[in-house]
């Protein structure tokens, strides 16, 4: 009951002094709203980037062909020094990934490959346009969540024979044949002086706004045939099944590829994902938005002093009705409970505001960005508590003064 009373009072006394009030608030509204804007605007990216990545197969594992260290080399996964093009024997097979499935089938939903053909010059339907050609293995539409709107998908014996077959992104399609049923049409790519004939056997499902929009996939034989490259490959996508710990399985992978390639001097195939580089990028994030947010919040010790102040004038003001309650009996606790009760209060108002301001900033932030908006209910649980302890801890003084007045000299004063 005494604690409503506390509050009651601390609420009256607010609204006798609103603009004053306002102002001694200004500073934790200011602290918190900064604070919560900055950490909402740091997860939104974070939340908007994973989100984004997790699209382009944040948890697929790449198997890339790389050379071992030696005395004679420099050793590193993106630059080769000193050692001449791997060799057939030396490149990822269908044989030896065929083996690599089937031991480890309950952690792979697919394996697949592609060999870039490069961006080509392509007529179709008498229009003429741009087209990026990349040759497919058969396991690639699955992958992908590709869906077909015409036609069919590339099948088994395209990928044996190595057949000229072609499949075109439906925004293509409407750009050179908006009238026309493209399937079994004669598609001309010419890449530098080379022309070569495919023709469409499918229409991927594509937004217009894609990136694939202006792919053509054809089989990956037909590709290496383009291309003159050798049989084998020099890198592989594994799609993990659902569940998997993905940097167990790629430690798993290496020690697998490592046996496998014992016996090779020059190369190996090591594993990675886009997981681990995701994670780093979201601590980075964390970090960045974590370091501002204290920055930010030092406005809070600016407010707390402003709480302070504005305590011990108030109880210059009310110095007489102190010594009224301690000469009807008021404790020295009782009297500093009700100032510090005060000095929450003002806190607590203000840290409310404050997380309105922060929501609304964090809001306008993300939106500038370009990302949806992400409030953490967490952040403003450990606002509300940041806001509490600040009444506590810049009423305390004021308050412990307050109870320590003496009641005459307290009835005495002017």
């Amino acid at each position: 009951m005494l604690l409503i009373e506390n509050i009651l009072m601390a609420l009256n006394a607010l609204r006798a002094n609103k603009m004053r009030a306002l102002l001694t608030m200004l500073g934790i509204i200011i602290g918190i709203g900064s604070v919560i804007g900055i950490v909402n605007v740091g997860d939104s990216m974070a939340n908007g980037i994973n989100d984004s990545l997790s699209g382009m197969g944040i948890s697929n594992i790449t198997l890339s062909l790389e050379q071992k260290d030696d005395e004679n080399t420099s050793y590193g996964k993106f630059f080769m020094f000193g050692r001449s093009n791997p060799d057939k024997d030396d490149l990822i097979n269908d044989e030896m990934l065929s083996e690599y499935k089937n031991i480890y089938s309950n952690y792979i939903s697919y394996i697949y490959m592609t060999e870039s053909v490069g961006g080509s010059s392509i007529e179709l339907g008498g229009n003429s346009g741009s087209v990026s050609v990349t040759g497919i293995s058969s396991d690639y539409a699955s992958a992908n969540q590709m869906e077909i709107a015409s036609g069919r998908f590339l099948n088994e014996s395209d990928f044996e024979k190595g057949k000229k077959v072609c499949l075109i992104s439906s925004t293509l399609c409407g750009e050179l044949m908006p009238m026309q049923d493209p399937i079994g049409q004669k598609i001309e790519i010419s890449s530098g002086r080379n022309i070569h004939s495919f023709y469409v056997v499918g229409v991927y499902e594509d937004s217009a706004s894609s990136a694939t929009g202006s792919a053509m996939y054809i089989p990956i034989t037909t590709a290496r045939t383009v291309t003159g490259s050798s049989e084998g490959y020099r890198s592989a996508t594994v799609v993990p099944t659902a569940g998997t710990d993905t940097s167990g399985f790629i430690d798993e992978t290496d020690n697998y590829f490592s046996q496998v390639y014992s016996r090779n001097k020059s190369y190996t195939v090591t594993a990675s994902s886009m997981e681990s580089m995701v994670e780093s990028m979201t601590e980075m994030l964390s970090t960045i938005s974590l370091a501002i947010a204290v920055i930010a919040g030092i406005s809070l010790l600016v407010g707390g002093i402003g709480v302070m102040n504005i305590m011990l004038v108030s109880i210059t003001e009310r110095t007489r009705e102190i010594g009224t309650r301690k000469a009807l009996g008021a404790t020295n606790s009782s009297i500093r409970l009700q100032f510090i009760i005060e000095s929450i209060v003002i806190c607590m108002l203000g840290g409310l505001m404050g997380i309105g301001l922060g929501i609304l900033i964090g809001n306008i932030g993300a939106a500038l960005l370009g990302y949806s908006a992400t409030i953490s209910a967490s952040t403003v649980l450990i606002a509300v508590s940041f806001s509490m302890a600040i009444g506590v801890f810049f009423g305390y003084y004021p308050a412990n003064k307050a109870a320590k007045l003496d009641p005459i000299e307290a009835l005495r004063y002017e």
